[in-house]
Formats: structure tokens, sequence, C-alpha cells
């Protein structure tokens, strides 16, 4: 499931006009942080990396995304023949939704997905019929517009060691589950960096404080594997990469400091999920849980944000956490 509204909730309009200017974050050896306007400013970011005059973009947000990053590349004298590759990291909606709507708009560009997640972009029918039968077609078309399809020719699979040739930088793609199976993260060797997904949790920075940033995990439904995500930040860490780039929401450093506090999170997540397996009203119980949990880390963090703006800034995470830790226990009651 992609980081979307809980079922029957409204999306907040994101208070940015589309003829604004798109938010960007410009970092060295050249990536950018473009920002998606999904739900809200600084939720989800796109990643654009430029090398010698071509481009790829790691993850695409929605079909609404596009106009947006199209603005980007013109201002950086780019144009959407010099996109060369579109990576997505997985195929939850808020991170390949667009990818139909960019491989259309760039027509010499290919698509890098996990083998697992290779099938839904050549035929979406089922990410789009799960998700219509959640959200109802009138809001799912309001959230994401239309999915297009990614001809099958057009698609690379990224297995586990596989690398890329872009434009000479190498790129290495490692399969890291824990968020979900079809997850791939991205090594860039020249900046000694990971393009992470969800993989490395999520980062709002909105909690820094003085540079240090705040990072906690997602366990959305409804692949989480507690045992894999220790895995996958392990070996992420075994590279001794500088910085992460998220997702949600972009560039991180500090990475020891958040690699133990996310394997924290992750036991702490876990050790609540367990203990109210069996509780009436579990989903509340949960969320209530798992928000004290995160606001009273974020309050020792040394967040100057008021009690309840922490809490609506986590309120979307905090449910899908939730109903991600719901169903695995259940898969876990069923022995699968």
């Amino acid at each position: 499931m992609d980081k979307h509204l809980p079922a029957g909730a409204k999306a907040p309009a994101v208070p940015r006009s589309p003829l604004s200017p798109p938010r960007v974050t410009d970092y060295d050896n050249g990536i950018s942080a473009i920002d998606a306007d999904y739900l809200r400013p600084g939720l989800a970011a796109i990643h654009l990396i430029v090398e010698g005059g071509k481009a790829a973009l790691v993850d695409t947000g929605t079909s609404s995304s596009v106009a947006g990053v199209m603005e980007v590349l013109r201002i950086k004298d780019l144009d959407a023949g010099d996109v060369a590759y579109v990576f997505v990291t997985h195929i939850h909606l808020d991170h390949a939704g667009g990818a139909g709507e960019f491989m259309h708009r760039f027509p010499h560009a290919k698509l890098v997905v996990h083998p697992r997640g290779a099938r839904h972009m050549a035929d979406p029918a089922r990410l789009v019929a799960s998700a219509t039968t959640v959200y109802g077609e009138a809001e799912f078309k309001r959230m994401y517009g239309v999915i297009r399809p990614v001809e099958a020719n057009r698609i690379i699979e990224a297995p586990d060691g596989f690398n890329l040739d872009f434009n000479g930088r190498p790129l290495l793609f490692l399969d890291t589950p824990g968020h979900a199976r079809h997850h791939y993260c991205i090594f860039d060797r020249q900046s000694q960096s990971f393009f992470t997904g969800d993989t490395f949790g999520l980062s709002y920075r909105e909690f820094d404080v003085e540079g240090m940033e705040f990072v906690f995990p997602t366990t959305t439904p409804v692949q989480f594997d507690p045992a894999a995500a220790h895995t996958s930040l392990d070996r992420i860490m075994s590279y001794d990469p500088a910085y992460a780039f998220l997702t949600h929401y972009g560039r991180i450093s500090h990475l020891p400091h958040h690699a133990v506090e996310m394997h924290d999170l992750i036991d702490a997540h876990v050790a609540i999920a367990r203990r109210l397996r069996n509780v009436p009203e579990r989903h509340t119980a949960l969320t209530e849980e798992l928000g004290e949990l995160l606001l009273q880390r974020i309050i020792a963090h040394g967040c100057k944000l008021t009690q309840e703006e922490i809490r609506n800034l986590l309120s979307l995470d905090v449910g899908l956490n939730a109903q991600g830790l719901e169903h695995w226990l259940d898969q876990a009651s069923e022995g699968r």
C-alpha cells in the first residue's frame, strides 16, 4: 500500500498554486530534490540526478507531479529528450504512480524497476483496481490522475547487484525488502550516497533541530517485514554512505546515528504491535501508542514545534504504520 490517506479521508489541499515555482533543493554532485506536490509540501520528493547533460529521476510522485519536474528541467537547461532513466524504488503509488505519464513525456527514457514490480508497470490494472476499491473512482482520480502503462520494451528490471552506467556514472542497485518486497535502493558511488525510497525510513524537514534530522520507520501495509528491514538497513550501512536521499524527504546525513535509531524504532513498533495483538479496538490502540512513541522521541530530539503540530505532521504515517503492523500480525498468526 502506498502512502495515501486512510479510507474515507480527504487529502489536504497543497497550498501552492500550480503556476507558482516548484520547490527545489539543490545538493552537490548534480543531485536535486523536487517537491512532488503530493498531499502537502515537503511530503514526497522526486530526486533529479544530472550527469554530463543527461538526467535521471528517482521516483515519480503522481501524474500531477510532471508539470513541476518539466519546469525544473527547463530551468536547468534540460529538455524531455535529455531524461535517460526513470528509477522507481518500489511501485507504491506515491513513488511510481506517475511513472507511465513520465515515460510518455520522456521519449528516450528507460524505466528501471525491481523485478517484482515490472509487470505492474507494464499493466497497472491491479494497482489501479486495488486503490480504486479503497477510495472510490472519483477520489482515486483526484489523488493519482491517470495511471498509464509503460511499454514493456522500455522497462529494465534491476535484480540484486544490478549495475547501470548512467552517462559514465556507476549506479548499483540492491534488493532491500522490509518495507516492500519489490523495493531496491540505489548506491551512487560518485556522491557515496544511497537513494533509499522508504527503506531508510521517513524524515521530514520540519523536525530538524540544528542540522540534526529525526528519522523513523514506515511499516505500511502490506509487506512489512521487520527482520528484512533490519537486514536491509545493515546492508546499506555496510557501504559506509555519506548521505541517504529519502523520498520522504530529501537528503539526510548522520547515518550511523540514524541507523541505530531506526533499528531501535523498528523494534519498538514491533513490541507495541505484539503487546496489543488481541486488545479490543486494536487499530485505535495501535495508532495512539505509536503516535505517543514518536511524539516523545521527537520532543526528546529537541523539536520546538507544539505537540499538536507534531501530531498533525505524523498523523498520516502513524495511521498507515498501524495498518501495516496489523497486517503483519495477522499474517504471522496465519503462519504466512
